[in-house]
């Protein structure tokens, strides 16, 4: 194990003016409000998008589902909890008759700021628009929780999400660096 640095992206976007808008949610897919009862589907989701991904070396607990479960337990406890920011993505398995957890975001309200916290997308349902609907239905949730801005950061190799968070409207606002135990540095 080593000490590594990544590089990260914060992007923030000014609520004040408008939400930014989004494709509607695509058949065989649903969008569900935060509840208590599906912190196990969040972790699940969580844990699916990000396992096989660079943010699980930048942030270990999302390469193991006990850990997905333990953040989304830690996210959902603070006193910043956006409930209203907080959203799960499932999908309709025709072939099992089961709806799969397959996206989900969190919001904390952190120095009157909105923040997004793991947005995330199973690798086989990417590129269909849910990480849009997942961020705008955040953002929406944010400013009726009052805020007028928000944030999150990306990792700067992630070039899909960067993508994504500025064709919203995201801008760049600064460079932070996250460090890291990662095996063979």
């Amino acid at each position: 194990m080593g000490l590594t640095y990544f590089k990260r992206f914060r992007m923030d976007y000014d609520l004040t003016h408008s939400v930014p808008e989004s494709a509607p949610v695509p058949p065989g897919y649903d969008l569900v409000p935060y509840s208590t009862d599906l912190i196990r589907e969040h972790a699940t989701a969580k844990f699916q998008s990000f396992r096989c991904e660079l943010d699980a070396n930048v942030f270990p607990c999302l390469g193991r589902r006990d850990g997905c479960l333990k953040l989304m337990r830690e996210i959902t406890s603070r006193a910043g909890f956006v409930p209203e920011a907080t959203w799960l993505c499932r999908y309709h398995d025709c072939e099992t008759g089961t709806m799969q957890p397959i996206g989900t975001i969190q919001g904390l309200q952190f120095e009157g700021w909105g923040a997004v916290q793991n947005l995330g997308i199973d690798p086989a349902h990417r590129s269909r628009g849910l990480g849009s609907v997942l961020l705008c239905r955040a953002a929406r949730g944010f400013r009726e929780a009052g805020l007028r801005r928000m944030y999150l950061e990306v990792t700067t190799d992630n070039t899909a999400a960067i993508r994504l968070y500025e064709r919203l409207g995201f801008k760049c606002a600064k460079v932070v660096y996250k460090a890291a135990e990662v095996a063979g540095v």
